[in-house]
């Protein structure tokens, strides 16, 4: 019998996938790459990147109407939903190009098509059977279905971007960060938005302040914020609409749901039980810190695992893999120093721990928080206010949790993740110049606690 024809083969074009297979035939391994869908995953097609362009143009409105107080005088605008759809998609198909170039180019080949594990060497694509050394599961994660009767109804994220026509009255179902964030992005282009959050709080997981915070700015701005709200049904309208039957009997209209209450591991299909690759109960692929199986042969990074469902944690993943497999830097992926962005309006940016996370660790906590109207906004006429947070260890002063709500406050938080990573303490932040007349100063400037606890 001959060898793998592959040293590694990849199912799924994604962050990760496409990531390890790069780095690794950099290095000289044999790679194979099989999607079935557009290049890039999750991020590029229907998540990361047309989410923030979406986010872009719903900032629009508002800064014609805050031009004013600046002097400037312009006529009533007008929002093309078509003009939007259209050019996503010509800068989505160009980076689907991109990811195919860039794999290509490294020497891996590329082939479309379901893939299957057939075995712990080999993989199936359209009844052909392709052996390999090794195998890495990257097919990332998928919205769940809305579990309500008529739950037909919903749209998931996947089909938000390319609506046929602009929802006037939009409902969105769940609290997450893609529910809270497409319920700031159709607010702001001009639909009536209804969140529905069966929790006390959306955006649970993160900073307490922070998520109440945020709330009520999305309130000020105009998205009707319900908590403590369930749905009973979803049920058919006139013209096409849809009726929300809430848990209290009451109801109300809109012409389209959104229902974004979680995404599932895309494991479906794939053969792994089969072959005896262990999954979580939810599907998500069980790996040790080296990301393999428990099939030597077999190896998953990404959504696909369950861990952290972001981007640059899927490439950390991959990367890391890919150097334990064919020698490198020795890469660990740390789980507790990851910057994020919300890209709700106004943004959040976080790293590091929440205030009650870091009661339950440490033994005396101090917290430093500012709330501030930004300078722009003396002008503007706008009534949003910036929030800054800071978490420290007293026992060695250490910054362990620094959060934001305000204008790109992902752009912000990433610098200061630097700063984290290599455990800045607060004498360290005290110590730092501020940029004077910026919001980010605030995060070198704030000296007095405004909670210290045992």
């Amino acid at each position: 019998m001959s060898g793998p024809a592959f040293d590694l083969f990849i199912i799924g074009a994604g962050s990760g996938g496409v990531r390890a297979a790069r780095m690794a035939a950099q290095r000289g391994a044999r790679v194979a790459v099989a999607e079935d869908a557009a290049l890039g995953g999750t991020c590029v097609n229907l998540g990361c990147i047309p989410k923030k362009l979406y986010s872009f143009a719903a900032h629009y409105a508002e800064s014609f109407e805050e031009a004013h107080g600046f002097g400037w005088s312009v006529a009533a605008p007008s929002f093309d939903w078509e003009m939007l759809k259209g050019n996503r998609r010509v800068e989505i198909s160009r980076l689907n190009g991109v990811y195919g170039q860039l794999m290509t180019g490294a020497g891996v080949v590329l082939m479309r098509g379901r893939a299957r594990v057939v075995g712990p060497n080999e993989v199936e694509i359209d009844g052909v059977r392709h052996r390999a050394e090794r195998i890495v599961v990257a097919t990332g994660g998928w919205p769940v279905p809305a579990a309500v009767p008529g739950g037909e109804r919903a749209i998931s994220s996947n089909e938000i971007f390319d609506l046929a026509r602009f929802p006037a009255r939009l409902a969105v179902i769940g609290g997450g960060y893609i529910a809270s964030e497409f319920a700031s992005i159709f607010n702001g282009l001009g639909a009536r938005v209804t969140q529905l959050y069966r929790g006390e709080q959306i955006l649970r997981g993160f900073d307490r302040d922070i998520r109440h915070h945020v709330a009520a700015e999305m309130i000020k701005k105009g998205v009707d914020i319900r908590v403590g709200t369930k749905v009973r049904a979803l049920e058919a309208d006139t013209d096409g609409a849809t009726q929300i039957v809430l848990g209290d009997g009451s109801t109300f209209v809109a012409d389209a749901v959104l229902c974004a209450t979680g995404r599932a591991p895309n494991t479906g299909g794939l053969g792994l039980e089969a072959v005896g690759v262990k999954l979580d109960v939810n599907g998500a692929v069980l790996v040790d810190d080296r990301y393999c199986t428990n099939v030597p042969s077999i190896y998953a990074v990404g959504d696909v695992i369950d861990r952290v469902q972001l981007t640059p944690v899927a490439l950390a993943e991959a990367m890391a893999l890919v150097d334990d497999l064919f020698g490198g830097a020795g890469r660990h992926v740390d789980y507790m120093h990851i910057p994020t962005a919300v890209f709700t309006h106004p943004n959040i940016g976080t790293i590091g721990l929440s205030e009650d996370d870091a009661r339950g660790r440490f033994q005396k906590i101090r917290v430093y928080r500012s709330e501030f109207k930004p300078l722009r906004h003396t002008l503007s006429g706008s009534g949003e206010r910036t929030m800054m947070k800071l978490v420290v260890d007293d026992a060695n002063d250490r910054v362990v949790g620094l959060h934001m709500v305000g204008a790109d406050a992902g752009e912000t938080i990433q610098g200061f993740a630097v700063a984290m990573k290599a455990g800045a303490t607060k004498a360290i932040f005290d110590a730092t110049l501020g940029i004077h007349p910026t919001a980010a100063e605030e995060f070198v400037t704030m000296r007095e606690p405004v909670v210290a606890s045992s």
